[in-house]
C-alpha cells in the first residue's frame, strides 16, 4: 500500500472545527508523517531521533537495526512498539505498516542505494543520508526506483535548513558584496581509527565521501550553478594505518560557467569548518560554517567588517529537514534537496577522484 497521498495524510486524528460554520463538528486534522529510521548509529540516535521532538509535521514511528539490544533500548525510549521494530532480515515487511510514510536511511554509504530502493518498492518515501550513494550509477538507480514507485526522494543536506547557511545563500546569490568571484570551502577533522568510514567497501572513499561533501555542496549552493571543470590533488600518507584503503586530503578547484572559481579542501588529518564568498565589494565569511550548532557569520562590505547575528530559530536544522520532507509529501511538492542534488554531488566527486588519479583537469558532464 502506497502511503503518502494527500487524502490519506489529511485523514487521521480528529480536532474541533475552526471556522467551519458548524459548531462542535469535528474535522480531520493533518496527522504527522511517520518516519522509520534505518540504522541506529551515533548520528541517528544522537542527532536525528531526538529532534523529532521539535517537529511540527513529522514523528518517529519505527526503527530498523541489526542489533536487538538497540531496538529494545531505543524502542523503549521513544515508545516504539515491538510491532514497529524491524531487523534487516525482515526489513521489507515495512510495506505492510501503514504508520510508516518515510524511510530515513542512515547506514554506511555502500548500503544507501539498496535500502533506499527497497523502501521505494515497499511504497515508502525516502530520506537518505549524504553522500546519496557511492556512484553516479547508484544515484540514478535510486531516482528511477522512486520515480517508478511514485515516492519522493530527499537527501539529508541538513545545512540547507540552517538559518545562517540559508542567509549566506541568499546574500551570495543577490550579490550583497558584489558579484561572486571566488569561493573557498574547507572541511576536515582528524579521524580516529577503527571506523567503517575508513573501510572503502563500506564508505566508497575517504574524507571526500564524508566531510569533504560539505565543502563541495557549499561551493555549489553558494555559487548557485553547477561546476563544469575540476582539478584535484590528493595527499595521503599510506604508511598511516588509517589510510590503507581510503584517501586523507583532497584539494580541488572548481570552475563554474559564470567564471566563479571555488578552492576547496577535504581532510581526515586536519581541522576545518569554514567557507567564504568573495565578491567585488567584500566577502561573506562563515566559521564555523556547518556544525550541528554554533554557526558564526561575518561580512566585510564597504571596508567594514561586522558580525551578522540572527535571532534564535524555533526549529533547528534537523527538525527543519525532517519537517521539509513531510511538508513536501502533504503538499505534493519536490524537496529542495531531492535526489537530483545528491546525483549532482556524486558527478563532481567522481570527477574529483578522476582528476586526482590522472593528474589533470577533468570536465564535469551533466
Amino acid at each position: 500500500m502506497l502511503i503518502g497521498s494527500r487524502r490519506e495524510i489529511l485523514g487521521g486524528i480528529g480536532a474541533l472545527a475552526i471556522g467551519s460554520g458548524v459548531p462542535g463538528r469535528a474535522v480531520a486534522a493533518p496527522r504527522k508523517i511517520g518516519y522509520a529510521i534505518v540504522g541506529l548509529g551515533s548520528y541517528a540516535t544522537r542527532q536525528i531521533m531526538p529532534n523529532f521532538a521539535g517537529c511540527e509535521h513529522a514523528r518517529l514511528v519505527a526503527l530498523v537495526s541489526g542489533t536487538p539490544a538497540k531496538l529494545e533500548q531505543y524502542g523503549a525510549e521513544y515508545g516504539i512498539p515491538a510491532t514497529h521494530r524491524y531487523s534487516y532480515a525482515n526489513y521489507d515487511r515495512i510495506r505492510d505498516n501503514s504508520d510508516i510514510d518515510v524511510v530515513y536511511v542512515v547506514l554506511p554509504n555502500s548500503l544507501h542505494a539498496e535500502y533506499s530502493i527497497r523502501a521505494a518498492r515497499a511504497g515508502k518515501h525516502v530520506m537518505c543520508e549524504k553522500p546519496m550513494a557511492i556512484s553516479v550509477a547508484e544515484c540514478e538507480a535510486m531516482i528511477a526506483a522512486c520515480r517508478e514507485a511514485g515516492t519522493k526522494l530527499m537527501i539529508g543536506y541538513r545545512s540547507r535548513f540552517e538559518p545562517y547557511n540559508r542567509l549566506a545563500i541568499d546574500l551570495a546569490r543577490r550579490a550583497h558584496v558584489g558579484p561572486t568571484r571566488f569561493i573557498t570551502a574547507e572541511h576536515g577533522f582528524p579521524i580516529k581509527p577503527g571506523q567503517w568510514r575508513l573501510d572503502r567497501p563500506l564508505s566508497g572513499g575517504g574524507s571526500m565521501m564524508d566531510i569533504g561533501i560539505y565543502s563541495l555542496n557549499a561551493a555549489r549552493y553558494l555559487a548557485g550553478e553547477e561546476p563544469v571543470e575540476v582539478t584535484a590533488v590528493e595527499t595521503t600518507d599510506r604508511s598511516d594505518p588509517r589510510f590503507k584503503t581510503v584517501e586523507d586530503r583532497l584539494s580541488f578547484v572548481l570552475r563554474f560557467p559564470s567564471g566563479i572559481q571555488a578552492t576547496c579542501l577535504s581532510s581526515y588529518s586536519s581541522a576545518h569548518n569554514s567557507y567564504r564568498v568573495i565578491g567585488t565589494q567584500g566577502w561573506i565569511d562563515m566559521e564555523p560554517a556547518t556544525p550541528y550548532e554554533g554557526q558564526s557569520m561575518r561580512i566585510r562590505k564597504d571596508g567594514v567588517v561586522a558580525p551578522r547575528t540572527l535571532p534564535a530559530s524555533p526549529k533547528n536544522q534537523f527538525a527543519g529537514q525532517l519537517d521539509h520532507l513531510a511538508e513536501c509529501i502533504i503538499g505534493n511538492t519536490t524537496p529542495i534537496v531531492s535526489g537530483a542534488e545528491g546525483l549532482a554531488d556524486l558527478r563532481v566527486i567522481e570527477a574529483i577522484y578522476r582528476s586526482a588519479s590522472e593528474h589533470r583537469a577533468v570536465t564535469i558532464n551533466a
